[in-house]
């Protein structure tokens, strides 16, 4: 049985690495790196197949280390002090931890002597943000990486050179009438993209030329891809039904898509992270307090483990999914954001700057300057932007109990500077 598509196409050198050529390309940092021999640990920090793995085993490949792959999944200390007492020869060896986010603290910690004296090269890869899930000492440790995720340019080139130089595509003519639906079932995620070209080549092999539609993959993909996949679509899937389930204050659907989540092994920190999330983004300042609850679900998650936690997630699910929502705040960063974009050239007001010096005060630095605390209910309207954004209104109070008394203490305020 031949090996996966994904697995014949996995390049053997840099120049037939897809993507990623602000690293690998011919001037990237990472790619000079590897040419001089001079790897650091580092840790590859991006979504599913865009080709972390591959990086890694080319790594080695290139500067002829010994490779020793490892998967956080089911892989703990014992196994990493095995592998850390095997002779290193005159380079270093490259450990590689796939799913690195999913060591705890003493896992983690376990790496660190032999990384900090160059015992060996790490080498990790995740899906996750690496300030929130690898430990702060081990990080300092690490050059981090980030792989962006594939564009439809470089999609498209892995589909080419698929069905030009696979050894078993190649034998059949295949053509595309459209790459539409393998685009977008795919998500960006070669590996991914791949393994579908091969489920429908495979499902029309007798024919010829083999014309590829949108029609022929999607029905070829809901054949295949019915049950949830950490690492494919159904995993985004089902995380994207769970969180517009909370979002749409519907408790039922949402704790159905979570439990699917944990009946797969998916991690339940991976849910509890995105409860926090809509926490803010969706529930707001419509009810404060679901934003805490989340971050004490999330630390509890941490805390006592699976399979207890799933009382707590149970718990805050169905909180989040009753509560009042507002996505006031969320809009509100984002306009923020892009303002400051447009603007950043704008000075701060004299009268807003601090004046430490004799010199700064004679030129005007805090002059005028009004502190709240010392006028009646402690305000005093005082222009806080730039002459040119005077009276931008970033923040819309949403239709909420709570946001509509934030809306009559901001009328009582700025009712007239900002049209509240």
């Amino acid at each position: 049985m031949s090996a996966p598509l994904p697995e014949r196409m996995r390049p053997r050198n840099l120049d037939d690495f897809i993507g990623q050529k602000k690293l690998v390309g011919p001037n990237g940092a990472l790619r000079r790196a590897i040419t001089n021999n001079l790897v650091p640990s580092l840790i590859l920090w991006g979504p599913s197949g865009v080709g972390k793995t591959t990086l890694a085993l080319l790594i080695a490949e290139t500067t002829k280390r010994v490779f020793y792959p490892l998967s956080a999944i089911n892989s703990g200390v014992k196994e990493l002090r095995e592998v850390l007492s095997r002779p290193s020869g005159l380079f270093s060896p490259i450990v590689f931890i796939d799913e690195i986010h999913r060591y705890n603290k003493s896992q983690q910690d376990a790496l660190l002597g032999a990384v900090e004296k160059g015992q060996i090269t790490l080498i990790g890869a995740t899906t996750e943000n690496p300030s929130f899930e690898i430990n702060s000492a081990l990080l300092s440790r690490c050059q981090v990486y980030i792989l962006e995720g594939l564009g439809k340019d470089e999609l498209i080139q892995m589909l080419h050179q698929a069905v030009e130089k696979d050894e078993i595509l190649k034998t059949k003519t295949i053509q595309f009438e459209s790459y539409d639906a393998l685009l977008r079932l795919s998500g960006g995620d070669g590996r991914k993209l791949l393994n579908l070209l091969e489920l429908v080549a495979n499902a029309h092999f007798q024919e010829s030329p083999i014309v590829i539609t949108d029609e022929m993959v999607t029905e070829v993909a809901q054949q295949n891809l019915a049950r949830y996949d950490k690492s494919g679509e159904q995993h985004y899937d089902i995380a994207s039904a769970f969180i517009k389930s909370m979002r749409g204050s519907d408790p039922n659907a949402a704790l159905y898509w979570m439990a699917r989540m944990i009946k797969a092994g998916e991690d339940p920190e991976f849910i509890a992270r995105r409860m926090l999330i809509l926490a803010s983004e969706d529930i707001g300042n419509a009810n404060p307090t679901a934003v805490i609850m989340a971050n004490a679900c999330l630390q509890a998650v941490k805390a006592i483990g699976y399979p207890e936690c799933r009382i707590v997630l149970g718990q805050v699910v169905v909180y989040l999914a009753t509560s009042p929502k507002s996505n006031a705040s969320y809009l509100a960063i984002d306009e923020a954001l892009a303002l400051a974009e447009k603007t950043a050239h704008l000075p701060v007001p004299l009268h807003l700057r601090n004046a430490p010096t004799k010199l700064m005060k004679e030129i005007g630095y805090g002059k005028n300057y009004q502190y709240a605390h010392d006028f009646e209910g402690n305000f005093t309207p005082l222009d806080f932007l730039p002459d040119e954004l005077k009276g931008t209104k970033l923040y819309q109070p949403g239709q909420n109990a709570r946001e509509n008394e934030i809306r009559k203490q901001l009328q009582k305020w700025w009712g007239e500077w900002y049209g509240y």
